[in-house]
């Protein structure tokens, strides 16, 4: 095919033509004529020239079945070496059917997942990787934690802004969420949800696919402000995170490439998929109070079907960042939402026993997972919960230096007594410093009004920070073992899962030798 030129790359370098357009200006106007000839010659691009001859050669698409039932299966590896999740997984649904509980078929098998693609942003580190299961039309997003000096960045910036963009950020009753967590996802998200819906299979909707949301640390922010968005607004691919805006259909960038207007019906609802579940690991907190409300909301109403954070112990990430009032920042609140699963490590399950003479270490079970509002009534311990209390509440030092009083006078009551002596006042004096004998840094903070449960919350937090256990409670492989131990696995980095019910008949070194338990 014989094809004629019509436009070429514009001249880079017009010193030369200019300079002799001057010239000629010049000749025939003098000054003003060489200003004028200097401007028309920088402006002429010269003739369009030359034809291009082409060779096309059309090769038949050969006819193949899309939905390939051998597909390339993704392996489920941990960050590092020797962790094995998708292993531990199976081993957990094949104990659940031994044991006759009914594993969910749709989400059965780590060894179903096909690895999609990985989406990044250069700039601000943002990345998670695609994974599906066209049998079992799952959809999982999977958010990469802390792990670059970007993302250090984005983790330190607590300040806040609305969660919807354009809305008022200094009124009260506005969502915000930390401003590091929405740049960071607000520049993959659009991008992210044009690709998840480009990976159903042929024919197939959204609808009729489960999304499973997940990442641990930074990953678990992302995952929880992505679920938000999905699940109020549906996987919206005309924007990125919500704004006040109307968002783009997203077909009007095609339409736009054919050189003219095109003319398109209101877009309909963007698409929801049949269900949306969240689970994040060692995740920090995201927003304010009003985002927790609204979060919590979307999962009452059916919007996120499920929504868990897990915690492993006294991971000081978790518990991050803190509510702040200072100056140039203002007023800033933080909030976990979303119910907590408390997970354990095989150092908190072990015990020292003397036997035939010496120590021994033994595995002494107890509560391994403990889940917000269905394992007992108990507050959760990572959330900040209520700061302030009544200084003279059941328990607080001023209650029992008052009951104390209160005794002595209902005894001289039943004796007949009314008169004020030294003795009395030795007795008052015995039994109030007694108590502040007893004294501890919960009873001086709720003198002044601090909840106790607030001050032993604190002081586990500051002392995890001390000891070091804040940060190693946090990092992937004491998660892999406390997730180990929920699922009735010993999960060491590097050896073999072991079930839990053969600790009894084996000496517990032998497992944790290569580790400082």
């Amino acid at each position: 095919t014989d094809i004629k030129m019509t436009s070429k790359p514009r001249i880079k370098d017009k010193g030369g033509q200019r300079n002799l357009g001057m010239v000629a200006g010049a000749m025939i106007a003098g000054p003003a004529g060489a200003a004028v000839g200097g401007i028309l010659a920088s402006m002429y691009e010269g003739e369009v020239r030359g034809r291009v001859e082409v060779e096309l050669k059309y090769t038949p698409i050969p006819q193949v079945d899309l939905k390939l039932t051998e597909r390339e299966r993704y392996q489920v590896k941990g960050g590092l070496p020797g962790i094995e999740w998708g292993e531990l997984y199976e081993k957990k649904l094949q104990h659940a059917g031994s044991a006759g509980h009914a594993a969910d078929e749709r989400l059965a098998g780590a060894a179903g997942l096909e690895f999609c693609c990985f989406v990044t942003h250069d700039e601000t580190g943002c990345s998670c990787a695609i994974y599906r299961s066209l049998e079992r039309k799952l959809i999982s997003v999977s958010f990469r934690g802390t792990c670059a000096p970007i993302d250090l960045v984005t983790d330190a910036s607590v300040a806040q802004v609305a969660w919807v963009d354009g809305e008022d950020v200094e009124s009260s009753d506005t969502v915000k969420v930390h401003t590091g967590f929405r740049k960071s996802l607000d520049s993959i998200s659009r991008r992210l949800k044009e690709l998840m819906l480009a990976s159903v299979a042929p024919g197939e909707d959204l609808s009729d696919y489960d999304v499973l949301i997940t990442g641990h640390s930074l990953g678990g922010a992302l995952s929880t402000c992505f679920a938000m968005d999905v699940g109020e607004y549906g996987m919206d691919a005309g924007r990125g995170l919500p704004q006040l805006e109307p968002s783009e259909a997203w077909w009007s960038s095609i339409a736009s490439t054919f050189g003219k207007k095109v003319k398109i019906g209101a877009p309909p609802p963007p698409p929801r998929p049949k269900s949306l579940k969240v689970y994040n690991f060692g995740s920090p907190r995201v927003g304010n109070a009003a985002f927790c409300r609204k979060f919590d909301s979307l999962v009452d109403d059916g919007s996120i079907n499920e929504a868990y954070r897990i915690v492993n112990n006294q991971d000081i990430v978790a518990r991050f960042p803190r509510s702040v009032n200072a100056g140039v920042l203002g007023n800033i609140n933080y909030d976990h939402c979303g119910p907590t699963v408390l997970i354990t490590e095989l150092g908190d399950q072990i015990s020292k026993q003397q036997q035939n003479g010496g120590e021994k270490a033994m595995f002494n079970q107890k509560d391994m997972l403990w889940i917000e509002g269905e394992s007992d009534d108990s507050a959760c311990p990572v959330k900040d919960g209520n700061v302030l209390s009544d200084p003279l509440e059941s328990g607080s030092i001023l209650d029992d230096i008052r009951n104390s009083l209160q005794q002595d006078e209902t005894d001289e009551e039943k004796e007949g007594e009314s008169t004020f002596n030294l003795a009395k006042l030795g007795n008052i004096a015995e039994k109030v410093t007694g108590r502040l004998q007893n004294l501890s840094a919960e009873d001086v903070a709720s003198v002044v009004g601090i909840d106790k449960r607030f001050t032993q919350r604190e002081m586990k937090v500051m002392q995890s920070i001390v000891t070091g256990e804040g940060l190693t409670h946090h990092l992937e492989d004491k998660y892999y073992q406390g997730m180990g131990m929920s699922a009735g696995y010993v999960a060491m980095v590097g050896q073999e899962l072991t079930p839990l019910e053969e600790l009894g008949q084996r000496d517990i070194e032998e497992i944790i030798s290569s580790e400082n338990v």
